[in-house]
């Protein structure tokens, strides 16, 4: 389907050479005033809009000042196309939420590579949401039976970011790891209700059971390119393992244990001991912290613990802002 852009223009002449510039390219949509650019945005919702400045009515930043506004249609680039030429028109265009200038007399190669340009950008902010959109799913899926909180996975995300950071990640693989930490547990979609659910200690035999789940999510996320998902595989398989190799699924040791699932195993357990949940009230701070450093060097990357308590006061802060939201 072919995207759809308003052109909005008093001049006939203007219209017509944008027409043909762009014709057979897009579908296009015409106003020659900002009242009828306004009315033709409400009916069509243009995937992007080229709008003029100087016109009769309504100016084209009060057009793009009035789209910006309404949550329904901030999000449509919109593209200047003017004769105004001055350092300070400019800047008012971008203040007003323009994404870009194209001045006149148009160039035919310039505004059709401006245009896909921006039609790209608004793509990769559709792929970014969907992408988030299916970590949100994903998580939630994982704790879709279980009796655990909902809001877990995403405080323990943020606080594997600070981790993560901390830790000497980059900022793009921090941005990550907080993505792919909620899918940690996305395997419990495939553990027995009667197991996930029992209200008591397990059997040794359910036991053998219950930590399928992390083969489970490994499986699950393992099916794409995606450097998103495949952390988040990752994670999934290696944040039951112990730094002293008694922990599961495949029994490795130390720097063995991928860096994500050490660290993802600590925000785990500092979350689970420090929130209240239906079976168990919330561990004193002093206790949680107490529990993590003991088992530092046996379940927790020493490391890494070492880090978690010098980052304490922000992690902290990451936990007040998620209490005040309960």
């Amino acid at each position: 389907m072919l995207k759809k852009i308003l052109i909005v223009d008093d001049e006939p002449n203007n219209l017509q050479l944008l027409r043909q510039i762009l014709k057979g390219k897009f579908q296009l949509i015409f106003a020659n005033c900002g009242l009828k650019a306004l009315s033709a945005v409400q009916e069509h919702q243009p995937d992007l809009i080229l709008l003029d400045i100087m016109m009769p009515d309504l100016s084209g930043y009060e057009v793009c000042e009035k789209l910006k506004s309404n949550p329904v249609t901030k999000d449509i680039p919109v593209i200047f196309v003017t004769a105004m030429s001055d350092v300070d028109d400019e800047t008012k265009g971008f203040d007003v939420g323009a994404v870009d200038y194209i001045q006149k007399p148009i160039s035919g190669a310039i505004v059709l590579r401006r245009v896909q340009t921006h039609l790209s950008l608004v793509k990769v902010n559709e792929l970014e949401k969907v992408q988030k959109d299916t970590v949100f799913m994903l998580g939630e899926a994982g704790h879709y039976n279980d009796n655990d909180t909902g809001a877990h996975i995403w405080r323990m995300a943020a606080y594997s970011r600070a981790l993560a950071s901390a830790a000497g990640w980059s900022d793009e693989m921090a941005e990550l790891m907080e993505l792919a930490a909620p899918m940690h547990d996305t395997g419990k979609i495939g553990i027995p209700d009667e197991i996930l659910k029992a209200p008591r200690k397990l059997t040794p035999e359910e036991w053998v059971i219950m930590k399928q789940h992390t083969q489970i999510g490994a499986d699950i996320l393992n099916k794409s390119d995606s450097k998103l998902i495949n952390l988040a595989s990752e994670i999934a398989l290696s944040h039951h393992e112990k730094w002293d190799g008694s922990g599961y699924p495949n029994n490795l040791v130390g720097e063995a244990i991928p860096e994500s699932g050490r660290i993802v195993a600590i925000t785990d357990v500092f979350d689970a001991l420090s929130m209240k949940r239906p079976y168990k009230d919330a561990w004193p701070l002093e206790s949680v912290i107490e529990e993590i450093v003991k088992n530092a060097g046996s379940a927790f990357d020493p490391r890494l613990v070492d880090i978690f308590q010098q980052i304490l006061p922000q992690i902290l802060e990451i936990k007040q802002v998620w209490d005040n939201k309960n």
